[in-house]
């Protein structure tokens, strides 16, 4: 055929049904470069772009991540024969290792750096010689086989056993399980060895460093009736399946696990512990529920105790700070006792025997305490003033107070401020001498009816001040000093309602009864 006559291929292209996702087409067309001119064929895979498709891969080394290989004296040359080249990049983004041992992942490596280095540099370093390593939040914690797994529900309630833990992200999780009784010897996840056998590394990727075992703290046996027994011993308990009668039960199934991890300021692990709640399934408790826990705890450090969590408990002292400087958190002292005090009373009532003793504000205290302030005639009004301010604050008087009991300190838009009022007396004197210090706080009832939750929404202080007063019948002034603090409770009546009934608001398009109307 004289293929030089024709323009173009009449039908270009030859395909089926264009529901498909992927399918197989015939393009045709003319190669009018060649002599004669030619029609070519090709059969080509076409992908329908409009339809949203789903895809299965079953391609396995697809479906998760793989560690490349870290070019070492022995790999080089092959690993160059698969490369193109060498892509250089900046010289705080280079990492050398030096053990042929090393996989890439020779660091819990995320997205933030665990740790208060400033150099950048500095973050990427890690036990390799006489360099320090550092962790990095949500890496996953390495085993000596694999990983640390930590069951949890993704897309439904049921658990999932691949699951890594990661690297300072504590967690608590509940899923479910299907299990067949018969078979509840051999599921792994049912077993306390499953959970206390594998051995974390200190350093990721280092099995030649030490590995750390996880040691069992605690085991609690719950019977069927819900009652709780405390074993003596931590020795590895097997679940067993146990006939009584016609009814068939499998004890010793693990029911809680709750892991403790211990690292060090440099981000290794240091210790790794392990408690366990233990029970027995029978055959209508089928699906099992499992609860897992995971939490981390810096070595050599000591836990903050809280004034509540969330809302204040009634006899913990208030939790206050202030801020230095606009944009920083709020800086707290150490002392939780010592946030925010009051004068002390004594039985001398002299100020000046009592400075700098003081006692703290606690929630749900309303408390009045005053001194007597001696002032030597020669004093002046205003060095009698900041005397008194100073008796009246203490130091470090604070800007902000916490609105719950464990308000964290970088929140600070969730603090309240302090007003600080000053009143004077209605008498013209050139000197007003502050005697009182009055601090209001008024909290409210914060969430559900049944368990409420106390809530600081605003604090007030008041300086009272009043004339200076004259010289007794001696050589010297009293002046008679108080602070008072008063817990009011804002919280509105909780009133029983109702629920409005629903109203319909249905509107339809302007063209709907088109082309009728």
């Amino acid at each position: 055929m004289d293929f030089s006559v024709f323009s173009a291929c009449s039908v270009p292209i030859v395909m089926g049904d264009s529901q498909f996702c992927s399918q197989k087409a015939a393009i045709y067309s003319l190669n009018f470069t060649a002599n004669p001119p030619q029609r070519v064929f090709k059969l080509v895979n076409r992908i329908n772009p409009s339809i949203f498709c789903i895809h299965i891969t079953n391609y396995k080394p697809a479906l998760s991540f793989i560690n490349p290989e870290v070019p070492d004296e022995n790999n080089f040359d092959k690993l160059m024969k698969k490369s193109d080249g060498f892509a250089l990049s900046s010289e705080s983004e280079i990492s050398f290792a030096t053990q042929s041992d090393i996989p890439a992942t020779a660091k819990y490596k995320n997205s933030l750096c665990f740790s208060t280095s400033k150099d950048a540099a500095e973050c990427l370093s890690h036990a390799s010689g006489d360099t320090e390593w550092i962790g990095w939040y949500g890496a996953r914690l390495q085993t000596s086989d694999s990983f640390l797994r930590f069951p949890s529900p993704l897309m439904s309630s049921l658990c999932t056993d691949d699951n890594p833990a990661a690297f300072l992200v504590n967690q608590a999780v509940k899923c479910t399980r299907r299990i067949n009784l018969e078979q509840c010897e051999e599921i792994e996840a049912l077993g306390m060895a499953y959970y206390s056998s594998p051995k974390i590394l200190r350093v990721p990727g280092l099995r030649t460093k030490a590995e750390i075992p996880i040691t069992v703290q605690s085991v609690l046996i719950q019977s069927l009736n819900k009652t709780l027994t405390r074993l003596e011993d931590s020795l590895v308990l097997n679940q067993t399946l146990v006939e009584a009668g016609d009814v068939k039960i499998c004890t010793n199934v693990v029911l809680e696990v709750k892991y403790s991890l211990t690292y060090t300021e440099a981000g290794e692990i240091a210790q790794a512990g392990l408690a366990l709640l233990l029970g027995t399934v029978s055959g209508p408790v089928v699906p099992l529920e499992q609860k897992f826990e995971i939490h981390f705890i810096q070595q050599n450090t000591k836990p903050v105790p809280l004034s509540g969590n969330p809302g204040y408990v009634v006899g913990l002292p208030l939790a206050a700070g202030f801020q230095p400087q606009k944009g920083s958190g709020i800086i707290q002292t150490t002392n939780r006792f010592g946030q925010l005090t009051i004068l002390r009373s004594t039985a001398e009532q002299d100020c000046l025997a009592v400075e700098g003793i003081r006692t703290p504000v606690l929630f749900g205290y309303d408390m009045q305490s005053g001194c007597k302030l001696r002032l030597p005639k020669a004093i002046t009004c205003q060095l009698a003033v900041q005397k008194v301010k100073s008796l009246l604050k203490g130091q470090g008087f604070p800007d902000y107070v916490a609105p719950f009991g464990n308000s964290q300190a970088q929140d600070v838009l969730d603090w309240v401020p302090v007003h600080f009022i000053t009143q004077a007396s209605h008498m013209k004197d050139s000197c007003q001498l502050p005697v009182a210090l009055v601090i209001e706080v008024k909290w409210t009832k914060y969430g559900s009816l049944l368990n409420p939750q106390a809530k600081i929404v605003n604090v007030t202080a008041s300086l009272l001040s009043s004339s200076f007063p004259e010289t007794n019948s001696g050589n010297e002034r009293t002046v008679l000093i108080s602070t008072a603090v008063a817990f009011v409770d804002a919280s509105a009546p909780a009133e029983a309602g109702f629920r409005a009934q629903p109203t319909i608001d249905a509107r339809l398009p302007f063209d709907f009864f088109f082309p009728f109307v």
